[in-house]
C-alpha cells in the first residue's frame, strides 16, 4: 500500500469515477504482476533445475493439444475479467445525462476560455506566473512562486456534488483540457466538439495542464479548477454578475475619458507585458515569421484604425488572435497607444477608448463618430444601472411578419452561436431546427423548451429570466417557419404566458 500510494504511481483522484479508473490500473497491475511472477518464475526455475549440466534431456512432444488449449483459454478469461469492469467504467465516464450544469471550455494559444451556460458568465483563465520567474530573469536565489507554472489569473469555479457537463472545444489548433484528479482527459479540436463532466464532492483547488503539444507555450497553458460548496457557488455567481455590471458601466464611462500619454503608455505597458510579450517579446522584436516584429512595423507606424482593428478583431489564418472579448476598450486603446510609441516608434499618436469602440463598430474613427459615441455614454451607464423595464402588453398581438423580423433578431443574438445561422446545428450537443421534430411538433412544447430549457440536453439553456415573453414568442415563431420548416404558426405573448404558467 505504501508503494501503491507512491508518486510513482498513478493518481487516485478525488471523484467517483477517477477512483474507479485507478482501481481498474491497480487492478490491471496486479494480474500483469501475477502473470510475470508465474512466467519469469516458470523460466527461471526451468534453468537451473533443467539445465544441461545437470544431465537433463529435453522432452520431444510438441503441438500439445491441451497445452494449446490451455494458454488460448486463460489469456480470453483474463481479458473478459477486465474487460467487463473497464466497459462499465468507460460508459460511465461518457454518460453526460442529468447534468446540473454546462460550461464549454474553449482552448486558445494559450489560455483557456470558460463560458457557462445557464449564466450569462464567461471568461478568459490565463497563467499568472510572473514571466520573470520562467525566463530565470529573477534575482539569484530567489524561490519560485509555490504554484510555479500552475496558477492563473481567474479560476474556473464550480459547485461540489453537482454534475457538471463539459464542452470542449478550440478556435485555433488542437489542446487537451485535463484535470488528473477528475480523470478528465479531452481533446480540444477547432470545429468539433467533445464532451466530459465531473462531480467532485468535497470543496477544493484542482489543477491540470494542456496537455497536447500546442505551439510554443504549450508549457504555460494551466487548468485550474475551484470546487466551491453550493452556497459559495452561488454567493460567487452573485459577486460575477455584479463585477460584470460594473465594467459595463466602467466601459460605458471610458467613452468619455481622456487619458494622458502617460497613463495609457504604463496602462499600456502592464497589458502588452500580460497578453503580447509572450509572442512579440518584451523587446517587441517578435520572433519572425510567425510573430513579427513590432518595433518599426508598418502596422505600428501606419494607420491607426487597422492596427486598432487588428488587435481587437485578430488575423485570420495567422497567430494574432482577437482580443475584443478579452480586453476593455481602454485596455486595447493603451496597448495599441503603448506599441506605436514604445522601441523608439515614437508616433506620438494616443488612442482612447472611444477609438476603439469606434472601430469595433465597423465605423471609422472620425471626430463625428467619436462625439456621438460621448454623447451616448451617459445612456449606457444609465442602462446598466438596470432602469426599470415597462410592463409587457401581453394582450396584444402580432403579424406573422412582425413575429418573424423581431423572431430573427432575437434568435441570431441569441440562438445562433449554438444552432447556427441557417438552423443547421452542430449535432449532437446542438441539433439542427430545420424539420426537427421539436419544430414539427407540438407548439406548446417548443415555447416550453425556449422557456424553461431541456433537463436531458443541459446545452439547451432556459431563456424564461432572458427574454420578454414577447420576444420568446417571436423566436418560436421563427424557429417554426425558417429554413422551409413553413409551419404557418403564429405565436403571440399570450401563449407564452399561458404555456409558462402551466
Amino acid at each position: 500500500m505504501a508503494w501503491a500510494d507512491s508518486k510513482l504511481n498513478m493518481t487516485r483522484g478525488v471523484t467517483e469515477i477517477s477512483n474507479e479508473v485507478y482501481g481498474l490500473h491497480m487492478f490491471a497491475l496486479y494480474i500483469c504482476t501475477a502473470i510475470g511472477i508465474v512466467v519469469f518464475g516458470a523460466m527461471i526455475w526451468s534453468m537451473i533445475f533443467h539445465r544441461k549440466s545437470r544431465g537433463v534431456k529435453p522432452a520431444t512432444f510438441h503441438e500439445s493439444t491441451k497445452v494449446e488449449i490451455l494458454w488460448t483459454v486463460i489469456p480470453i478469461i483474463i481479458l473478459i475479467a477486465m474487460a467487463w469492469p473497464a466497459t462499465n467504467t468507460l460508459i460511465a465516464m461518457e454518460n453526460n445525462d442529468d447534468s446540473d450544469l454546462t460550461i464549454q471550455v474553449t482552448g486558445s494559444q494559450w489560455k483557456w476560455h470558460y463560458k457557462y451556460f445557464d449564466q450569462d458568465i464567461e471568461f478568459y483563465s490565463v497563467l499568472s506566473t510572473p514571466r520573470e520567474q520562467y525566463d530565470n530573469r529573477t534575482e539569484l536565489g530567489e524561490a519560485k512562486s509555490e504554484n510555479y507554472l500552475l496558477e492563473v489569473d481567474k479560476h474556473l469555479v464550480i459547485p461540489a456534488n453537482k454534475k457538471v457537463r463539459f464542452l470542449i472545444t478550440s478556435d485555433d489548433v488542437i489542446h487537451s483540457w485535463w484535470v488528473p484528479a477528475f480523470a478528465v482527459k479531452q481533446d480540444a479540436n477547432p470545429g468539433f466538439i467533445n464532451e466530459a463532466w465531473t462531480n467532485v464532492p468535497e470543496p477544493g483547488i484542482y489543477r491540470g495542464q494542456c496537455a497536447e503539444l500546442c505551439g510554443k507555450d504549450h508549457g504555460f497553458m494551466p487548468v485550474v479548477v475551484e470546487v466551491k460548496s453550493e452556497q459559495d457557488y452561488l454567493a460567487w455567481v452573485e459577486e460575477q454578475n455584479r463585477l460584470k455590471e460594473e465594467a459595463k458601466a466602467a466601459e460605458a464611462a471610458s467613452l468619455n475619458a481622456s487619458l494622458s500619454m502617460d497613463e495609457l503608455m504604463e496602462l499600456g505597458e502592464s497589458t502588452y507585458m500580460a497578453y503580447c510579450a509572450a509572442c512579440h517579446q518584451p523587446t517587441g522584436l517578435g520572433l519572425p515569421p510567425a510573430f513579427p516584429a513590432l518595433k518599426g512595423s508598418p502596422i505600428a507606424l501606419g494607420d491607426v484604425s487597422a492596427h486598432i482593428d487588428i488587435v481587437y478583431n485578430g488575423k485570420a489564418g495567422t497567430g494574432m488572435q482577437g482580443y475584443g472579448k478579452q480586453l476593455s476598450l481602454k485596455e486595447i486603446a493603451a496597448v495599441v497607444t503603448y506599441e506605436r510609441n514604445a522601441w523608439e516608434n515614437n508616433t506620438g499618436d494616443t488612442v482612447q477608448a472611444s477609438d476603439v469602440q469606434a472601430v469595433a463598430s465597423g465605423s471609422s474613427s472620425n471626430d463625428d463618430v467619436v462625439d456621438k459615441m460621448k454623447e451616448t455614454a451617459t445612456e449606457m451607464v444609465e442602462t446598466v444601472e438596470e432602469i426599470a423595464t415597462p410592463e409587457e402588453d401581453l394582450t396584444k398581438t402580432y403579424t406573422l411578419d412582425e413575429m418573424m423580423e423581431k423572431g430573427q433578431q432575437v434568435y441570431m443574438t441569441r440562438c445562433a452561436a449554438c444552432h447556427q445561422e441557417n438552423g443547421a446545428g452542430v449535432p449532437p450537443s446542438f441539433p439542427s431546427l430545420v424539420g426537427s421534430p421539436l419544430i414539427k411538433g407540438d407548439v406548446t412544447a417548443h415555447i416550453d423548451m425556449v422557456f424553461n430549457g431541456s433537463k436531458k440536453n443541459p446545452s439547451m439553456v432556459a431563456f424564461g429570466s432572458q427574454l420578454t415573453k414577447t420576444e420568446i414568442a417571436a423566436v418560436v415563431t421563427y424557429e417554426r417557419n425558417a429554413w422551409g420548416n413553413d409551419s404557418g404558426d403564429l405565436v403571440q405573448p399570450a401563449d407564452v404566458e399561458s404555456a409558462s404558467a402551466k
